[in-house]
């Protein structure tokens, strides 16, 4: 092909000297069949309208002064050159002039481009593919149109279709000149996806013990119409299906069948669109392990590494197995050989499983190892904080220079780093966000993180009209602010940021009904070097019977909670990482005015000074989409017991109006005392434990289940239950004006609070009141991510969920439950929070609280 081009081209070259040196200088004979030597005089360019003549002479290599022959392959190479560039339709190459005396030839290269793009257009696609198309093709306009961008575009069109199941897909390329742009066409791309292939079924043949559903689970991209299918795409993909062989194959090994092969697949359309898939498979013979011998080990023993292989003799030779055991790529929990060395610094381990002898269905192996030399961190390198400090990221982070390698301390640290809530998790967790750079001349490993800074404040302006009146609310949250910079004015942009603390304020108001006033700060690190927390909050609420809407004015009947707290927390080192110890000392006090509505007594003045001790465990991957790890948290909130240090009785009181002295606290009878006696300093502990499991089950698809567990309880039976801090269950979870006193616990499918029991009170004048002191909640839900992106995080659940409340620990029943189940979207936008919406059906209608339910919901909701 190559030569006959040549000569082709040879010949043309041969006709336009003749024709044009014959044209311009009739007195001068050229004679092609003996070459001649000119020099070149000059040379010019004709025909051209976009391009450069300049760079057409520079590729052409024609230059003034120097030797030619012609004709030669040297001239036909100068077109070939031309040609190779793409941007012609024709091109010639001509002897202009000849001055004989000399030897000197004036040339010309004469072209035709080819014509420009004004305009790519398609037909037969959907605006979004459209778009996708475009990114693909990476046509631009103005650009040249050849048959060979014709050919490539097409065959990327083919093959983004394909992927998406359509495998009959035709392209047809349509040219017309564009009648505003000179010398200009537009290109239309005809495109008729046809019907989109799917598989309806798949069948194995060939005798072995593995089970058809193993071999269906092996292939994750090809699946058939089977109902356990349910839930995954039947379309047909080409490069998936090579992936997916190789994963049936290795199904089949993992069953001990060593020497399986696919002996031939058959692929035939059943009916229009629909195709079978017909597997012929020799699994060979069942292999079992024999011995297994380890060479070059000195760190560990062989008894050590046999105990984290798990392999004995006698067991399947389950290659897969071995390799993840050895390789790691198994559960998240299970240890491997490779993570054990280079947990103690030797990084450039390796360990190659030889087969050494083959007897029967008996196979001995030999672990042949090399350790290397403990290899220690050189330079922890961090890219793209352009808003967070780096010494922030450095004290979360477990690696540091001068440190020995360690496998499990650059996983955590890459956690730590997704968990923080200034980056964004999905970037830092995939496999642009970090690398190794190893140095085995001396030993040595950069780390690197590449993290993506994300906007973590909340800004919230919102005014709305709900219940019949209007609520303005105004709030900012920085989620990443620095009070080492407060002074600095260069740092106000608008607030110094930069050290991952947290400042919170919030104003939210209706003018007479309600007030809410609370801030809140919290440093993740006290004083920069160890990871203790400190937190601070202080708040302010005022709630009255008021209703503009109704143009009544009452302020005789409020209540107001002012309070504060302080709170420590610490990172543990045992039992793992992943511990937290957290304390906090708080002061509440709770004035009631005529408030009949929700509490123990009507009217009076409660303090609530207590202390709460929390431990909890937290191995999520990251916190707005978890796909694996668990949270789990106990606490224990107490008061003094006041009750039992008392030593008189304010119901009965003496001749003189005194308080009667008592022999002991079980002598006091608090049914003659006030509310304002009884309870002015309430008393109670409280006990709470949540835990929540995530697992993910194939690709993005996480599976939730979570347990809930509070309990209020007493000091002394005479003296009761707390009237506050008691539980409410039922609804969306969202406490809306009732924002202290209570524990909020959502339970959808029932409205807000009407799974929470009352009771008879004679210090409440509507003789009633919430009287939740003990509940349980159990949770599952199955999640899938529609968006994972910086800038939002949208996904799907579907939920099971039953609980209960009960007022006395005597009565409860974890067994006596209120089921229901539904379905909810969750949008997480950074300057906002978690936003979503469930609908839930509840099962259990006993008094009407139950059936088809919508909630809306605002935070994150337990």
């Amino acid at each position: 092909m190559r030569i006959s081009k040549i000569v082709l081209t040879s010949i043309l070259l041969f006709v336009a000297f003749g024709v044009w040196g014959q044209q311009n200088r009739d007195d001068v004979t050229i004679d092609y069949n003996k070459p001649k030597k000119y020099i070149v005089g000059g040379v010019g360019v004709e025909g051209y309208n976009y391009l450069n003549p300049d760079q057409i002479m520079q590729v052409s290599g024609l230059q003034k002064g120097m030797a030619v022959t012609v004709p030669s392959d040297e001239m036909t190479s100068v077109i070939n050159r031309l040609w190779a560039q793409r941007y012609f339709e024709d091109v010639a190459v001509v002897i202009d002039s000849i001055v004989p005396s000399a030897d000197t030839a004036y040339f010309k290269i004469r072209i035709i481009e080819r014509p420009r793009v004004s305009r790519w257009t398609f037909s037969g696609v959907k605006s979004g593919e459209e778009k996708e198309l475009m990114e693909r093709l990476n046509l631009k306009r103005g650009g040249e149109f050849s048959e060979y961008v014709a050919k490539t575009s097409s065959d990327i069109i083919k093959r983004y279709y394909k992927e998406k199941g359509f495998h009959n897909v035709n392209v047809d390329v349509n040219t017309k000149r564009d009648s505003v742009v000179r010398s200009a066409i537009r290109v239309q791309f005809a495109v008729d996806r046809g019907e989109k292939v799917k598989i309806k079924t798949i069948t194995f043949n060939g005798e072995s013990d593995v089970k058809e559903g193993k071999l269906v689970r092996s292939m994750k991209k090809t699946r058939d119409s089977r109902w356990t299918n349910f839930f995954s795409s039947k379309k047909f993909n080409e490069s998936e299906y090579k992936n997916d062989k190789r994963s049936l194959i290795s199904a089949y090994n993992e069953a001990g069948y060593r020497d399986a092969r696919i002996v031939k697949d058959t692929m035939y359309y059943v009916e229009p669109g629909r195709l079978q898939i017909d597997f012929d498979i020799d699994p060979g013979k069942k292999y079992y392990f024999r011995n297994i011998t380890w060479t070059g080990n000195s760190v560990y023993a062989s008894e050590n590494l046999n105990q984290v292989l798990k392999i004995k003799k006698g067991d399947v030779y389950d290659v897969v197995t071995m390799e993840k055991r050895l390789f790691g790529g198994g559960k998240q929990s299970e240890y491997d050989i490779t993570k054990l060395y280079r947990d103690n610094g030797y990084l450039f381990f390796n360990v190659q499983p030889v087969e050494i002898n083959i007897e029967g269905d008996s196979v001995d192996v030999e672990m042949r190892v090399v350790e290397g030399k403990p290899a220690t961190l050189n330079n922890i390198v961090i890219n793209g904080n352009d808003l967070t400090n780096e010494r922030v990221i450095r004290r979360q982070i477990y690696t540091r220079p001068g440190y020995l390698f360690s496998q499990t301390d650059f996983e955590g640290s890459i956690r730590e780093i997704a968990s923080m809530g200034q980056f964004d998790p999905e970037a830092i967790m995939s496999e642009g966000g970090y690398s190794l750079l190893p140095n085995q001349l001396n030993n040595t490993v950069d780390l690197v993180y590449n993290v993506t800074e994300k906007p973590s404040s909340q800004l919230e302006l919102s005014g709305g009209w709900g219940g019949n009146t209007f609520v303005a609310t105004v709030g900012v949250s920085f989620n990443n602010f620095s009070t080492r910079r407060f002074f600095d004015r260069t740092a106000w942009r608008p607030v110094p940021i930069g050290d991952a603390q947290n400042l919170s304020l919030r104003f939210q108001t209706n003018g007479t009904y309600y007030t809410s006033l609370s801030a809140s700060f919290s440093e993740p690190w006290l004083f920069g070097k160890k990871p203790t927390s400190l937190s601070l909050s202080l708040y302010y609420t005022r709630q009255t019977n008021s209703y503009i809407y109704y143009n009544i004015l009452n302020n005789d009947e409020y209540m107001e909670v002012y309070g504060f707290a302080a709170g420590l927390g610490k990172r543990l080192k045992w039992p793992d990482r992943y511990f937290v110890l957290y304390n906090q000392l708080s002061w509440q006090t709770y004035k009631l005015q005529n408030w009949a509505y929700q509490f123990l007594f009507n009217t009076g003045i409660s303090h609530n000074l207590s202390y709460t001790l929390s431990l909890s465990r937290n191995s999520t991957d990251q916190q707005i989409y978890p796909r694996q790890g668990s949270d789990f948290s106990f606490s224990l909130q107490l008061t003094p017991p006041y009750s039992l240090l008392r030593k008189t009785d304010k119901g009965v009181l003496d001749e003189e109006g005194n308080p009667t002295k008592v022999s002991s606290w079980k002598d006091i009878d608090y049914s003659l005392q006030t509310s304002e006696d009884r309870y002015r300093w309430i008393e109670y502990h409280k006990w709470n434990f949540k835990g929540a499991i995530y697992t993910k089950i194939v690709g993005d698809l996480v599976l939730m289940a979570r347990a809930q567990f509070g309990y209020l309880g007493y000091y002394n039976r005479k003296w009761g239950y707390s009237p506050f801090e008691g539980f409410r269950v039922g609804g969306d979870g969202m406490s809306g004006y009732d924002t202290y006193g209570s524990e909020i616990i959502s339970l959808r499918g029932y409205e807000n609070y009407s799974l929470t029991p009352t009771n008879m009170s004679s210090y409440n004048s509507t003789g009633q009141y919430y009287a939740g002191n003990v509940y349980d909640k159990f949770t599952v839900e199955l999640r899938y991510p529609v968006i994972l992106q910086p800038q939002s995080t949208i996904f799907a659940l579907l939920f099971l969920e039953g609980g209960n409340c009960w007022s006395d620990i005597r009565d409860f029943n974890p067994f006596q439950i209120r089921r229901s189940a539904g379905v909810g979207v969750r949008i997480f936008l950074p300057m906002i929070g978690l936003l979503g919406v469930d609908w839930g059906y509840g099962f259990d209608n006993y008094d009407g609280n139950g059936g088809s339910q919508f909630h809306f919901v605002i935070g994150q909701q337990f």
